[in-house]
């Protein structure tokens, strides 16, 4: 009896130890601290619903855990867009670090569907991709896609990231995922290790008009070994 408790407790042990030791485990994991710009209070009440549109939350963003060696690799990276020569703003100041609120911090693009596209310069791991496309008061934008890709053209290996197209208005597929109301802390994809070289963002005007906007990108990952 002693002899099978100790041979249990052996193999109790191995398996604690080969968890501990398994890739993705916590001990391997680090939390993302991402710099959030300062919040916006006021303007008027936003006049829209939609059944695509997910409920406000209020509530601080729990902690993001990504593979230790994750960093901000998007900062200061080329941006090409749908429009070369933006309405307000320039392209780079789209990875600029800039996240403020005020008009001189914001690229603004014209109407109809439009992208904006990051080239990380390498291919990397991407674990998580953080946008704003405006927080001076409180709009939805539509047709909201994000698609990762190594072809800069994103005509092959195309990976979508994120898309609230419901009604494939823009194209690109009908997408699952929600309509949300813009606010500081921009929209967070747990983007869970895609690798890709170019990250392209896409809009379709908003609530407030037909024109497309962006604050800041960002893409945290680290490069492909």
């Amino acid at each position: 009896m002693k002899t099978f408790c100790w041979t249990l407790t052996l193999a109790m042990m191995t398996l604690l130890v080969a968890a501990f030791a398994a890739p993705g485990y916590a001990q391997d994991q680090e939390e993302l601290k991402f710099e959030l710009p300062e919040p916006f209070f006021g303007g008027t009440p936003i006049d829209y619903w939609s059944e695509n549109l997910e409920k406000e939350d209020f509530k601080d963003r729990p902690a993001f855990m990504a593979p230790k060696g994750t960093v901000l690799v998007s900062k200061g990276k080329p941006v090409t867009s749908s429009e070369k020569n933006p309405a307000l703003g320039e392209l780079k100041m789209i990875t600029d670090g800039d996240k403020n609120y005020a008009k001189n911090s914001l690229v603004e693009l014209g109407p109809g569907t439009q992208w904006v596209q990051v080239d990380l310069e390498a291919a990397h791991e991407i674990y998580a991709v953080l946008f704003w496309h405006f927080h001076e008061g409180k709009r939805v934008y539509f047709d909201i896609i994000v698609q990762a890709s190594d072809d800069p053209e994103f005509k092959t290996g195309v990976t979508t990231l994120y898309n609230n197209d419901i009604d494939n208005s823009s194209g690109l597929g009908v997408g699952q995922d929600k309509e949300y109301i813009e606010n500081n802390k921009g929209r967070l994809l747990d983007t869970k290790g895609a690798k890709a070289r170019y990250v392209r963002f896409y809009s379709n005007g908003s609530t407030a008009d037909e024109n497309n906007h962006y604050v800041e990108v960002e893409v945290w990952g680290r490069p492909v070994k």
